[in-house]
């Protein structure tokens, strides 16, 4: 049965992502080329450098020095994150770091899977549509006592690396 969009939102709301905002899309069924991976490894690549823009969203993740250059350096991706397709290449999704966001594995990346999985073959399905390249549930994200050191060390990070590589 097709979902609704107050059925889709419960859905989200029940995986604890009721944040999550949510579009309806006309799958269209494509055919994926062959150079696919190559083609998304240079796309993920380039997502993932241009994460020096996400440093308020980066600061939540609590990532060691290494690990945040790692990531904004397009070499690796930090333990139990994903990078996922907002459309899907199989329903006309593009790959392009436009098409791309970062958000946990376990659970939310698992359960966007099993989402979207659940909604295959219906006309119109209803895909996750985070604002920013990094979703981070809000519930996590209340803060509390400790400032903004985190924070603060990862901006004059990312101030760095810019100015090393010239992305100013």
């Amino acid at each position: 049965m097709q979902l609704s969009q107050t059925s889709a939102e419960k859905i989200m709301k029940d995986m604890s992502m009721d944040d999550m905002p949510l579009v309806a899309f006309q799958p269209q069924r494509t055919q994926i080329s062959a150079d696919w991976f190559a083609r998304y490894k240079a796309a993920r690549h380039s997502f993932m450098q241009s994460l020096v823009d996400s440093v308020n969203e980066l600061a939540f993740m609590n990532l060691s020095q290494e690990e945040f250059i790692n990531l904004v350096m397009g070499r690796e991706i930090p333990r139990n994150m994903s990078i996922r397709m907002r459309i899907p290449l199989f329903w006309g999704g593009q790959i392009s770091p436009d098409n791309m966001f970062m958000c946990a594995t376990f659970p939310h990346s698992q359960n966007i899977d099993r989402f979207i999985i659940g909604q295959a073959g219906y006309d119109t399905v209803w895909l996750p549509a985070p604002s920013k390249k990094i979703y981070i549930p809000a519930h996590t994200t209340g803060g509390g006592d400790g400032g903004n050191a985190t924070e603060d060390r990862l901006a004059q990070m990312a101030a760095q690396i810019v100015s090393a590589h010239g992305m100013e």
